[in-house]
């Protein structure tokens, strides 16, 4: 019986075969730029300040968290009145000045608020 490999890991870095159809994220990150403001999105690639994501949402206003750091950590405790529109399947932000990983609930709660429209 063969085994199917999917993906493997060396030196920290991911490997997955060709013809792979399964997409392989990067870690959900809270990006702060120089003049763009905040997005929230699966990092893709960093060259110096040079970020890239996908399913990237701009985190236009938030509450329910009192920082950034706090709302990558713990999400926000008032997801109904955050102002996050849709998610763009890729951005390139070329000023990032801080990049804050998320923890798997500080995620959920950002791709759980709602799309802002006006």
């Amino acid at each position: 019986m063969e085994t199917e490999v999917k993906e493997l890991i060396i030196n920290g870095i991911v490997y997955v075969p060709k013809g792979s159809t399964e997409e392989v994220k990067g870690d959900y990150v809270i990006i702060r730029t120089y003049s763009a403001g905040v997005f929230a999105g699966y990092l893709k690639r960093r060259e110096g300040r040079e970020v890239e994501l996908t399913d990237a949402r701009r985190i236009y206003y938030w509450t329910g968290a009192a920082t950034l750091s706090q709302l990558a950590m713990e999400g926000s405790s008032s997801p109904d009145t955050c102002k996050f529109p849709c998610e763009v399947a890729e951005i390139i932000l070329t000023q990032a000045i801080e990049i804050i990983p998320c923890t798997e609930k500080g995620r959920k709660s950002i791709q759980g608020v709602k799309i802002w429209k006006q």
